[in-house]
């Protein structure tokens, strides 16, 4: 009887299913209604010691629809991190212990380049009880003057300083999340591993322009009639995230052994979820899934994911991780095996053309042949 339950740098999660940093857990209410729908963790929304410098616009979202169906398969946001103050979210993650005391908590921070307010967040967040950080070295928008964000982890020099800052004061599990606007996102996982942390996460959102109303000529979304590039996200971005999650699975296989991925992109279903830990995911992260579904989308994936494992004899998430991995080569080595393919199954034709079933089919150009293909 296959099972979701799995155990990631130690914390024992119930489903490997997690909701991802952003509005879907923004606060302590949203974040109980995620575990009381089933989900295995919660990533909060990322916090910083000083909220004051951020202030969202309002639209902030742009949706890429199918002409036909309407369907949305693209997402983009322009929102910051979290705007709450941060004694708040001290007061809430206490709460959350108290009332979900297995529910697994997990902070995402972001801070300045800095090696006292980085060590400061730690402290003072883990004192609350969270089961582990991700640090938000990847989002593509807002504050990059501040040096915070995917300007941070798009120098890796500085994201393994940071993370070794963090690792060293953190008593509890640590996951740099990547982003994917670099031209190797290998490079930055084997920074933040080599920093010590014990996973990485993959991808956060590409930077985009969603596009132009062809009417007013301004770029969406637009506030006043101006706009900025934003984050890219949902099932569109799916063949990127994949690609990508399946590059950092290479580096911690190769050189990193033991150490955890946590796969994001696109994540709506069972069979995503499949993908995603076949390509070396040890758990999946959705963050735009549940603003289009709802949290109760998780009870639907998990009955996926169960039927598929049930479907190839998989007992644990274990069983499947990374097993993908094997199938993937280069291009001269795929022009060897086809031609070896070709050149056995030509060998299997003249062989089957040879064993004489009935006397008309005696060649005399090819009579020896025949006879010894009905000797044995």
């Amino acid at each position: 009887m296959p099972t979701l339950q799995t155990t990631v740098d130690g914390i024992a999660l119930p489903n490997p299913f997690v909701i991802g940093s952003g509005p879907p857990g923004t606060n302590a209410n949203v974040i109980g209604k995620a575990f009381d729908e089933g989900w295995g963790a919660v990533i909060i929304k990322t916090i910083s010691l000083d909220s004051s410098k951020v202030t969202n616009v309002a639209p902030r979202y742009a949706r890429l629809r199918t002409e036909k169906s309407r369907e949305v398969i693209g997402w983009q946001n322009i929102e910051l991190i979290s705007d709450r103050p941060f004694q708040v979210w001290l007061d809430e993650l206490n709460m959350l212990k108290d009332k979900y005391p297995d529910g697994r908590v997990i902070a995402s921070i972001m801070e300045e380049y800095s090696k006292d307010a980085w060590v400061e967040i730690v402290e003072r967040v883990q004192a609350t009880g969270v089961a582990g950080f991700e640090l938000n070295f990847s989002c593509p928008h807002g504050l990059p003057e501040r040096r915070m964000g995917a300007a941070m982890g798009q120098d890796n020099a500085i994201m393994g300083e940071v993370c070794r800052w963090v690792t060293s004061a953190a008593k509890v599990p640590v996951w740099a999340k990547l982003t994917p606007n670099v031209t190797s996102i290998a490079a930055g996982a084997e920074a933040a591993l080599a920093g010590g942390c014990q996973g990485v996460a993959a991808i956060n959102t590409i930077l985009s322009v969603m596009g132009v109303d062809l009417e007013t000529l301004r770029p969406e979304p637009t506030v006043e009639g101006y706009t900025v590039p934003g984050g890219y996200s949902c099932i569109a971005v799916r063949p990127i995230a994949l690609r990508m999650v399946k590059e950092c699975a290479e580096v911690i296989r190769d050189r990193f052994p033991g150490r955890s991925l946590s796969a994001i992109g696109g994540i709506e279903s069972g069979a995503d979820a499949a993908q995603f830990i076949l390509l070396g995911g040890d758990t999946v992260q959705v963050c735009t899934g549940v603003m289009k579904m709802g949290y109760d989308c998780v009870k639907r994936m998990g009955e996926d994911l169960l039927a598929f494992m049930a479907k190839h004899q998989f007992e644990t998430i274990a069983d499947f991780k990374g097993h993908s991995l094997q199938y993937f080569t280069t291009h001269a080595d795929l022009v060897r095996r086809q031609a070896e393919a070709k050149a056995a199954a030509k060998l299997k034709a003249a062989e089957a053309k040879a064993l004489v079933t009935k006397d008309g089919q005696w060649e005399g150009n090819d009579f020896v042949r025949q006879t010894e293909s009905l000797a044995r």
